[in-house]
């Protein structure tokens, strides 16, 4: 009896069976590829973490992380300690880097947890480095990054990137040519928190001035640096009463 292709009871069946073999593939192959997966996810925070604090490949003008068949041991020489801070308390955790801060974000809203903040403290030609992971919203979509300070709370270096922001207008944090503007930029006033704002209307546009707690804007992308310094003061002001203590 030969099979009738052209019916409606066949192209369902026919339907429900590839979907279920295509997504017991897709599974597998995630699953499978998951190990793998983590740690890329590893060593690109380890790179990012490593950029902002000035370890990285660069030239000039080009933004080159250390490899990822070496940033393991890079990291390893580099960051010389790792903090996780709850409310008051700093405890040293060698494994802070891969608290997850979305989640750690996520998991605050209930008023009885207490938020746990990673820090990596680092060290490079004898200087040290306090470096924060952030995360914020940009236009689109999430954006994220590293600063590093020193003990005096100056800004030393910073890593931004983003998951959708436009090409050649707010998808451009992750460039030189605005990352470096952060470099030597003060983020308290004396004792007074003031963060740092990226603004349109900056009077110090080639950032001489490391002193008045702003960045020039990058042009068409007004609503994605609002994102960056949102993330910048939210989350540099939980670290503060820590960040203070190096100053005393």
């Amino acid at each position: 009896m030969s099979k009738r292709t052209d019916s409606n009871l066949y192209t369902i069946l026919f339907a429900i069976a590839m979907v279920l073999v295509v997504g017991t593939l897709l599974a597998f192959t995630a699953s499978s590829l998951k190990g793998k997966i983590d740690e890329n996810k590893r060593f690109e925070k380890q790179q990012n973490i490593l950029y902002a604090m000035g370890v990285n490949n660069n030239d000039e003008k080009s933004i080159e992380f250390i490899s990822t068949d070496i940033v393991e041991e890079e990291f390893n020489k580099y960051i010389k300690k790792q903090y996780v801070i709850e409310g008051t308390k700093a405890t040293e955790n060698p494994e802070a880097y891969l608290i997850d801060i979305k989640k750690e974000a996520a998991l605050a809203k209930d008023p009885s947890y207490t938020r746990k903040l990673p820090l990596f403290i680092g060290e490079k030609d004898g200087e040290e480095f306090y470096i924060i992971p952030m995360r914020g919203k940009g236009l689109w979509d999430a954006v994220w990054g590293f600063i590093a300070l020193d003990k005096d709370l100056v800004v030393k270096g910073v890593f931004f990137d983003h998951k959708g922001e436009t090409p050649g207008l707010g998808a451009n944090i992750n460039q030189r040519f605005f990352m470096d503007d952060f470099t030597g930029e003060h983020i308290v006033d004396g004792t007074t928190f003031k963060g740092i704002t990226i603004s349109k209307s900056n009077a110090d546009p080639k950032n001489d001035d490391k002193t008045d707690y702003e960045v020039d804007a990058i042009a068409g992308a007004t609503i994605t640096g609002d994102g960056v310094s949102a993330m910048i003061k939210k989350d540099l002001r939980m670290y503060m009463p820590y960040l203070q203590t190096l100053k005393n």
